[in-house]
């Protein structure tokens, strides 16, 4: 069998900007290019409508939303099996338990969809506490069942028909017993008398199993034949054989059909694990949508999970990161923040570098693994860079983004400024936006100490843009913190063309972290912050610093 090629998904922070989705992009293209396995670019929430303007303009795809990456039934080892039929005997499921080390069989029915489970203690149980002779009849058992089951062989009659009135009798006594015994439609066991066969016959029974013989007298399969009878041959005993014939009965009679604990395969192992602990079964089915088995798995193949491998772009704070990425396997980090709160279990490559952005990074990982870029990894790159300096007017912006960004923007034959300022008014548009929207476009979480709490940042090109949806902002700020848990939530209505920042905020601490790391005092409900426009280098290090204080 094949090795099967390594799948690494490369996704940035929840909320993503133009810079996270646009560095996903183009390392997993690098990755593609200079290693084995399969990288896809991820994204772990909506995209704004500057990155939507990026995306269509150089022709690049949205890539995939992963909400999760915590550990899936699909992630596992699990047995594969295609389930048998509910005609199956009791003997032949039993052995095929035997064969595959298993004590659970999933039934299916024609289309392959899951009609049942028989575990081997529904055997042990028609075994041993089913004391009824007329069971046989009542599970419809198929006479081929009751031919593979004591090795015999049909001499009259049709193995597809079957047994379903009646009772089993052992014809052990003198003739006149046997005919008070036998009633129409009974199954017979009988040994290789030929007189003793005959009675059974006229008492019109449904099937007699004749007992130590291969041969049968041919009056008495004349006779079988013109009363209907089904003559079956065995070379067992009477007592084997009457010991043998309730283990031809079919499974579907014994199987559980209600109240089947199944999952399907994008179930998440954590709520997997959970069920599990409330219901002692061995195995459990998985179906897909259709209700179509899948396999079969247990406790143990829970040991055998396959995390899910990433590369973490544009962030290193768990606060930030995809859902369950403590489940997953991170490879790589690249970033261009502070250090954040993710840890791993093993070393990792992890790069990091005081620079305006993420893609600055990735083009010179590009220059240093000699990978030529193309004019749409270039548009993709310089977009990021633009949008995450501010077209290099943050304080965030070194000389080296805005050298790579010029010489990106010559490879994807665009102006520099006309990209930048297409990009902001694009991302201007409000109006079609809800408030939820606007908030959440670029919204992350920071840790102090004990202390959380959230900062959102919208850009406009102007003031004005930025007045018509305040009111709605600040309302909508209580809500986040309660949703959210946070102690404090601040909103950055950043003035691209100003350079200013007016900061809004909610929560019991806020106003005073505000005034004690900048100094300023409120007005008309916000704080309006002069040459501050970054949120990474201007705005958290001093409110962290007066959280501390």
């Amino acid at each position: 069998m094949a090795k099967q090629e390594r799948c690494v998904w490369v996704v940035g922070h929840k909320n993503p900007d133009t810079d996270s989705i646009c560095a996903a992009i183009s390392y997993a293209y690098l990755k593609n290019q200079t290693e084995d396995g399969h990288f896809i670019a991820k994204r772990a929430g909506s995209i704004n409508n500057e990155t939507r303007y990026v995306l269509e303009r150089f022709g690049a795809k949205e890539p995939g939303l992963i909400t999760d990456v915590g550990a899936q039934i699909k992630d596992i080892d699990y047995r594969q099996t295609e389930g048998v039929s509910g005609h199956f005997s009791l003997k032949k499921a039993w052995e095929l338990m035997r064969s595959l080390d298993v004590v659970t069989l999933p039934v299916v029915d024609e289309s392959k969809r899951l009609t049942g489970l028989i575990v081997n203690g529904d055997i042990a149980y028609s075994y041993m506490d089913v004391l009824d002779n007329r069971i046989l009849g009542r599970a419809k058992t198929q006479y081929r069942n009751v031919i593979e089951t004591i090795n015999g062989c049909m001499v009259t009659g049709n193995d597809h028909a079957y047994f379903t009135k009646g009772k089993v009798v052992v014809a052990s006594g003198n003739r006149e017993t046997m005919r008070d015994e036998i009633e129409d439609d009974d199954l017979v066991i009988v040994g290789n008398i030929t007189a003793r066969q005959l009675i059974a016959i006229e008492q019109n029974a449904s099937c007699v199993i004749i007992c130590g013989e291969t041969k049968v007298n041919p009056g008495v399969i004349e006779r079988a034949q013109k009363k209907e009878c089904v003559l079956i041959t065995t070379p067992y005993d009477s007592f084997t054989t009457a010991r043998l014939i309730h283990q031809s009965m079919p499974i579907r009679y014994f199987m559980t059909k209600e109240n089947l604990i199944t999952f399907e395969p994008d179930d998440y192992v954590d709520d997997v694990k959970e069920t599990m602990s409330k219901i002692r079964h061995r195995d459990f089915p998985i179906l897909d949508e259709q209700r179509h088995l899948v396999g079969m798995m247990s406790r143990r193949n829970l040991l055998n999970m396959k995390k899910k491998q990433l590369i973490l772009v544009d962030h290193n704070e768990k606060t930030q990161a995809v859902d369950g990425i403590e489940q997953a396997d991170i490879l790589e980090i690249i970033d261009h923040h502070r250090l954040g709160s993710l840890e791993t279990i093993s070393p990792i490559f992890f790069r990091n570098q005081p620079l305006g952005c993420t893609a600055t990074i990735i083009y010179q990982m590009y220059q240093e693994k000699g990978v030529e870029i193309n004019s749409q990894i270039a548009g993709l790159l310089c977009s990021a860079i633009l949008s995450d300096t501010l077209m290099f007017r943050s304080p965030t912006c070194t000389a080296i983004d805005k050298m790579v960004a010029e010489q990106l923007a010559q490879i994807a034959e665009v102006d520099v400024e006309e990209l930048a300022t297409a990009m902001f008014e694009a991302g201007s548009d409000f109006s079609a936006k809800t408030t939820e929207e606007i908030f959440y476009q670029d919204f992350k979480i920071f840790d102090s100490d004990d202390i959380t709490f959230g900062v959102a940042q919208v850009s406009a090109v102007s003031r004005r843009q930025l007045n018509s949806i305040k009111p709605e902002l600040q309302a909508y700020l209580e809500k986040v913190l309660a949703e959210k848990g946070l102690k404090m939530v601040f909103v950055m209505l950043t003035d691209i063309l100003q350079e200013e920042t007016e900061l809004i905020y909610a929560g019991g601490m806020a106003k005073g972290v505000i005034e004690q790391a900048f100094g300023v005092s409120e007005e008309n409900g916000g704080f309006m912050l002069a040459n501050v426009v970054s949120r990474k280098k201007q705005l958290i290090p001093p409110m962290m610093q007066a959280m501390q204080s």
